[in-house]
């Protein structure tokens, strides 16, 4: 497909479809696992569900409902945020990120869904998409550190599938470093942290491929501004960070297009800005 980068136009690929980076059933990966890893059933419709932007079950994603859960404690988003910095290798900003990265589990009548989340503050405040916690079951996070805690939604803006969730009985964790999205350029590395497929603590990485790019269903929803990247993204990265060379948040994960409705990773995914997602979680916390 051919793409003109300065002035992006909505992606319209028939034998594409495009699915939510989110809750995805077992993947058989050599030797079988264990059960209680690999008993995950996904959410109804969820990754197959053909839609030229990524949505929960039902669209949710496109939904223009804004719902909001009343917090029980004082909400800030108090994640460091800064616009440049030096380049780490590989390893060091795995080594930076990787204690910032969560994966949540959302537990409904409709099975087990899982998805990622980049932690904002020490307090316990998570952003993730709204898709992967729409099913408005039980949620729990697992820290990096092992530690699984229960966890309640602040809010969720589903138009903007962000969505903030608040850890319970924490005050220990360590927040991202917040970087722009403003910047970014076409050829900039990035990696993404998150938990593909159930396997928690996994980073791949890319480049930039594209900036301010729209995604387009044949029903006319669309999502805009978004950073598509070829780093290796599959179900379950959705909420997680992408992180630049500087080790800082630029974006979060939101969607993948697949050739067949329950394919995976073809090198094309894409993450909602970290500038917009930032300026929706403050919203969502105030």
């Amino acid at each position: 497909m051919n793409e003109t980068i300065s002035q992006p136009e909505p992606v319209s690929v028939p034998s594409a479809h495009w699915s939510p980076a989110a809750p995805m059933a077992a993947v058989a990966l050599g030797p079988a696992p264990a059960p209680s890893l690999w008993r995950r059933r996904m959410l109804a419709a969820a990754v197959a569900t053909a839609l030229a932007v990524t949505s929960g079950v039902g669209g949710g994603l496109l939904a223009t409902q804004f719902a909001s859960a009343s917090p029980t404690t004082t909400n800030t988003v108090t994640a460091t945020s800064v616009s440049t910095g030096g380049t780490y290798t590989p390893a060091q900003i795995v080594a930076k990120v990787s204690p910032s990265v969560v994966t949540i589990r959302v537990t409904s009548r409709e099975g087990e869904a899982e998805g990622s989340g980049v932690v904002l503050s020490v307090d316990g405040l998570i952003m993730t998409n709204s898709h992967v916690v729409e099913s408005g079951g039980t949620i729990t996070v697992e820290l990096s550190d092992g530690r699984t805690v229960d966890a309640t939604l602040v809010g969720r803006d589903a138009a903007a599938d962000i969505a903030v969730l608040r850890a319970e009985g924490v005050s220990d964790l360590t927040p991202a470093t917040l970087g722009t999205s403003s910047n970014l350029a076409v050829g900039d590395s990035v990696l993404v942290f998150g938990s593909p497929l159930g396997l928690e603590g996994t980073v791949t990485a890319g480049i930039v491929s594209a900036v301010d790019r729209e995604v387009s269903e044949s029903g006319g929803s669309d999502m805009s501004g978004l950073i598509q990247t070829d780093a290796p993204i599959n179900a379950g990265n959705s909420g997680g960070p992408v992180v630049n060379s500087a080790g800082q948040v630029v974006g979060i994960t939101v969607a993948i297009a697949t050739t067949s409705e329950d394919g995976g990773n073809i090198g094309v995914g894409f993450a909602i800005p970290i500038d917009t997602a930032t300026a929706v979680a403050t919203r969502l916390t105030t």
